[in-house]
């Protein structure tokens, strides 16, 4: 056997490599944008940056250190300038996708950053494998504005698994969905009718706003925000704002909540504030043409009927009342009576028979009545000594009132 040259030896000391090939190497120059390696060929090994990561603009100096140790695969064994042409993402991505696989078959629950926002849903990474979710599959509610997900990592399920057609789907709203079946199921095992909870404004429309109660939503109802007057939810509260509220009843899976407690109850010192004999004083509220509603306290509204607001003929209350108006001055001179009638929620049990029981009411009386359902009132009076008994929630009383302007004519 003849003797080889220096050259032949040199050459066939170098292995032979093919496309598609893994091969190892040692890094020995890194640059912003490609690696290069020694992978025991004639030529070295080149990786650019869009064959190393799906990352746009990352600097390569920053996660590559000369002397380290990689595995790629063959794209060109010649490039045009003598070079290989690997790839380490898709390399990696096979990898990625066996990862996939393994968790689409055992339901494992995968966490990744998300690394794009597109038009129908995210798009996330393990392993360089991108894996897409839909909007419909993001979120257990509807979801306008995903960019919120931005580089943030969720958690996620593989739902369906076909790498040959790249389509990898992920759920993460069954999630989401589960968790919050056991945590409904923890807090309604705590919670009870009566208990005081805490909890987070999630939503507010125009008849009251949805509580987050950790687990379940309840809903406090615009008749159950206070005992006075609510013109809009809005007006009250805002989306995440924290509350402490009573949970008034609870029935199936639904939750009503109230902020009216007991101890701020309005009518339970009513029997001193409005005792024979003390002077009451009230706020012009709204009006109506048979007359104008005082407000004397949140929750307790007053009647003055158009013939009692002065000694004079009234046609309109606007004509000597306006709204917003304040020191309404009079006296109370008919003390409270035992509660007789119940109000539930919004309906007033009462007939109209029973409300001529042994005193006569105003003609009008029933249609206010009618008109302010639970909201509790008296009846204000200027001229006229007469008992009328008023009807309201758990309580009913009558009061004159007799403005300074009166009292010094009378």
């Amino acid at each position: 056997m003849s003797e080889l040259t220096f050259e032949q030896m040199l050459e066939e000391s170098f292995k032979t490599i093919r496309n598609g090939e893994v091969v190892d190497g040692t890094v020995i120059d890194v640059k912003p944008d490609e690696i290069i390696l020694n992978i025991g060929y004639k030529a070295d090994g080149i990786i650019t940056r869009n064959e190393y990561t799906n990352e746009a603009n990352v600097d390569l100096t920053t996660v590559v250190s000369v002397g380290d140790q990689m595995s790629a695969k063959v794209l060109k064994v010649n490039d045009g300038e003598g070079q290989v042409l690997l790839t380490y993402k898709r390399l990696a991505a096979e990898k990625g996708n066996e990862r996939l696989k393994e968790a689409f078959e055992n339901h494992e629950v995968l966490k990744a950053p998300v690394t794009q926002i597109l038009g129908g849903g995210l798009s996330v990474v393990v392993d360089e494998a991108r894996v897409f979710i839909p909007a419909s599959l993001v979120s257990d509610t509807y979801e306008k504005d995903l960019s919120k997900y931005a580089d943030q990592e969720i958690e996620f399920v593989i739902t369906e698994f076909n790498p040959k057609r790249r389509r990898v789907i992920g759920d993460r709203k069954q999630l989401l969905v589960a968790k919050k079946a056991e945590m409904q199921k923890e807090l309604f095992e705590r919670i009870h009718e009566g208990d005081i909870v805490e909890g987070v404004v999630k939503n507010i429309t125009d008849f009251g706003a949805f509580v987050d109660l950790g687990g379940a939503d309840g809903l406090l109802h615009i008749s159950e925000m206070s005992w006075g007057r609510v013109e809009h939810p809005k007006k009250m509260f805002k989306v995440g704002q924290k509350l402490t509220v009573l949970i008034k009843e609870i029935k199936d899976t639904k939750i009503a909540l109230s902020l009216k407690f007991d101890d701020a109850n309005p009518w339970l010192n009513a029997a001193e504030k409005y005792a024979v004999g003390n002077e009451v004083e009230g706020t012009v509220a709204r009006m109506t043409d048979f007359g104008a509603f005082v407000e004397l306290e949140p929750g307790v509204d007053a009647l003055l009927h158009v013939s009692q607001i002065s000694r004079e003929h009234v046609a309109k209350p606007s004509d000597v009342l306006t709204i917003g108006q304040e020191t309404v001055t009079g006296k109370s001179h008919v003390p409270i009576c035992p509660p007789i009638i119940r109000v539930r929620e919004i309906r007033l049990r009462v007939s109209l028979p029973e409300l001529y029981c042994r005193e006569t009411v105003f003609p009008l009386l029933w249609t206010v009545l009618r008109s302010l359902f639970c909201r509790a009132f008296v009846l204000l009076s200027v001229t006229s000594t007469t008992i009328v008994r008023v009807f309201c929630w758990r309580r009913y009383f009558t009061i004159s009132i007799c403005p300074s302007r009166a009292a010094a004519t009378s």
